[in-house]
C-alpha cells in the first residue's frame, strides 16, 4: 500500500457514491495504509456507516452533506476565499499546476474539489514528486482541508466529516517535513 493508492482512493470515497463495494474496497486500502502509518483516524466509523446503508442512503446523506450545505461543500477555494476574484486565481492556479504536471482530472468537478485535488496528489506521488507534492500541499491543499474540517465540527450528524478528518491526516503526514504543514 503507497500513498498514491491512499490518495486515490480517499479521492474516490470523497466522490458521489456509485458502488457501495467500491467505497468498502477504498476503505480498505486507505486504512491498511493509515495502519501502516501508525496514524489514528476515524475513517472505521465510516466503514461501519456504509456496511449498514444502502446506496441510495449513502447518495442522499452525500448530497445533503456536500450539496445542500455551502459550510461543507468539497471545494477547497470556497474555503479559503469565499466566492471573490481570488478564488477564481486559485482555480486557474490548479488548473496550470495540473496542467504542467501532466494530470488530466476524471470526471467534471471542478479543480479545487477535494476529490480532484487528492486525486492529484496520487499523480504526484506515483511520479515520485515529493518537494513540489509537499509544497502544493502546505501552500495550496492544507488549509482549505483544515478550514473544511472546521466546518464540520458543527456538523456532529455527517458521517462525511470523517473522510474529511482522514484527508486531512494525510495530507499533514505526507508534508510534515515541509514547513508551515
Amino acid at each position: 500500500m503507497t500513498i498514491a493508492a491512499s490518495y486515490d482512493a480517499l479521492a474516490r470515497m470523497l466522490d458521489y457514491p456509485e458502488e457501495k463495494q467500491l467505497l468498502q474496497v477504498d476503505y480498505n486500502l486507505v486504512r491498511t495504509f493509515l495502519n501502516k502509518m501508525r496514524l489514528c483516524s476515524p475513517i472505521s466509523e465510516f466503514a461501519d456507516f456504509v456496511d449498514a446503508s444502502s446506496l441510495a442512503a449513502l447518495q442522499e446523506e452525500y448530497v445533503a452533506t456536500f450539496d445542500f450545505n455551502p459550510a461543507t461543500a468539497p471545494y477547497l477555494g470556497h474555503h479559503l476565499f469565499g466566492d471573490n476574484q481570488k478564488k477564481g486565481g486559485y482555480m486557474i492556479m490548479l488548473k496550470q499546476e495540473f496542467e504542467r504536471c501532466g494530470y488530466t482530472p476524471v470526471g467534471t468537478e471542478l479543480p479545487d474539489h477535494l476529490s480532484v485535488v487528492l486525486g492529484f496528489l496520487a499523480h504526484l506521488s506515483r511520479q515520485e514528486r515529493q518537494e513540489p507534492r509537499q509544497s502544493f500541499i502546505a501552500e495550496c491543499v492544507l488549509p482549505g482541508v483544515e478550514r473544511l474540517h472546521t466546518a464540520f465540527a458543527a456538523r456532529q450528524d455527517s458521517h462525511w466529516k470523517m473522510l474529511v478528518e482522514t484527508a486531512r491526516l494525510l495530507c499533514a503526514e505526507d508534508c510534515k517535513e515541509v514547513q508551515p504543514c
